[in-house]
């Protein structure tokens, strides 16, 4: 869990009991929850448990080096967001260098000052949370982008694809299909006496006997063929892969089904029936 700069969760490690406990009282002080580790082990132990929000990483530690910690944490799904800020009494840029290549947020040469100290951590936890609302933001902006291309490519009616996907898609079909000289079938669709309804039963009603047809036609095809609504009471198949006489026995199936799931609709559409015209590569 990600907390404010105010009440962050801070693991001090450090095998100096001293320079441990000092740091510790330090942070405590200033408002924030620590806790320690004397070793590299024990701190991955601690951190696998509960990550903390920020982790004070001395780099010379008795069992295992602090940069072989920042390595582990930068590699866990629920450890990689964890500040790390390394402490050394090494100021040589190499050393900074390779703490910050395993992925260390920032740097401090001890002995480190107790308001500078307060700083770096404010200034990471600020940058973290930056990072998070972008990342956010980001997750938000694909989302709607791929609500937006969805709306696009379908029918607000039935759900299933537009006259404008369908035509998008076919034209990449006919591409493949011509190339490798695969069959390729497509039916056009429309509604029997589709103005009798309506007039009978009103739009509601044609509305209803459209979801229909898209539902019969949908679900008597493969996954790889395509139902799209063409416009008004007419619908299209694309079968790719499918000569006309296997196209021919799709739109027969179609058809059996709806006259045998027709009847347990409501009575105004017991006579609702469709015809298909089908057209081939081949």
């Amino acid at each position: 869990m990600t907390h404010e700069p105010s009440n962050a969760r801070i693991l001090v490690v450090e095998d100096s009991r001293a320079q441990r406990e000092h740091l510790a009282e330090v942070l405590r002080k200033r408002g924030f929850a620590v806790s320690t580790a004397a070793g590299g082990l024990e701190a991955l132990k601690a951190i696998r448990s509960d990550p903390p929000d920020v982790v004070l990483l001395d780099v010379v530690l008795d069992d295992i080096d602090g940069y072989s910690v920042c390595r582990w944490v930068r590699l866990g799904d629920r450890t990689r967001d964890i500040i790390v800020i390394m402490l050394t009494v090494k100021s040589e840029v190499k050393e900074r260098i390779e703490g910050l290549n395993v992925g260390a947020d920032d740097y401090l040469p001890k002995p480190v000052d107790d308001d500078e100290l307060e700083a770096r951590i404010f200034a990471a936890l600020r940058s973290r949370q930056t990072r998070n609302e972008l990342r956010q933001r980001n997750v938000e902006l694909e989302g709607l982008l791929a609500r937006s291309e969805q709306v696009a490519m379908t029918d607000a009616l039935t759900g299933i694809f537009n006259r404008r996907r369908f035509v998008e898609m076919l034209a990449r079909e006919w591409a493949t299909a011509r190339r490798y000289q695969h069959p390729l079938s497509c039916a056009l669709i429309d509604v029997d006496h589709f103005k009798r309804i309506n007039d009978a039963g009103g739009h509601a009603v044609g509305d209803d006997a459209l979801r229909k047809i898209a539902q019969i036609l949908s679900g008597a095809i493969r996954e790889v063929d395509v139902c799209a609504r063409y416009g008004g009471d007419e619908f299209a198949v694309m079968l790719p892969h499918t000569p006309r006489d296997k196209a021919v026995i799709a739109m027969e199936r179609a058809l059996t089904r709806l006259q045998r799931e027709r009847t347990q609709w409501a009575a105004h559409l017991h006579g609702l029936s469709f015809s298909a015209g089908i057209a081939s590569s081949e």
